[in-house]
């Protein structure tokens, strides 16, 4: 029922910045959780970020390897998720995907999520 398409991604230098965005279609946004994850080469797709519904006051959670560094919000306004990424490294280098579950608490668990955007690609030069 929900479709999530990414955008945002590319090449930056470690240092950088760079803005994801997820816009989502077919579903009331605002009552969907949504999370950020990501998968290096020859890793496992690992949790970044997640923010939950707006009905929950849009709490937010962030892995340990990206606090201080990365921000995830929603603008429901344009059914848009974002992940701000600050300060980025090499060992940023991913597939980001956004993933959505109509669900108003968030988990950092990739089988809760129903809905997967497609991913973008993120690549940190050093």
């Amino acid at each position: 029922q929900v479709q999530l398409v990414e955008s945002g991604g590319g090449l930056v230098q470690a240092g950088g910045s760079l803005r994801l965005s997820c816009a989502a279609s077919g579903s009331t946004f605002s009552y969907l959780s949504l999370a950020w994850f990501r998968q290096g080469p020859g890793k496992e797709r690992d949790f970044v970020a997640a923010i939950s519904t707006w009905y929950k006051g849009a709490s937010t959670y962030y892995a340990d390897s990206v606090k201080g560094r990365f921000t995830v919000s929603r603008d429901n306004a344009k059914n848009t998720v974002y992940l701000q990424m600050n300060s980025l490294k090499p060992e940023d280098t991913a597939v980001y995907y956004c993933a959505a579950v109509s669900k108003v608490v968030y988990s950092t668990n990739q089988n809760e999520y129903e809905y997967w955007g497609q991913g973008t690609q993120v690549t940190v030069s050093s």
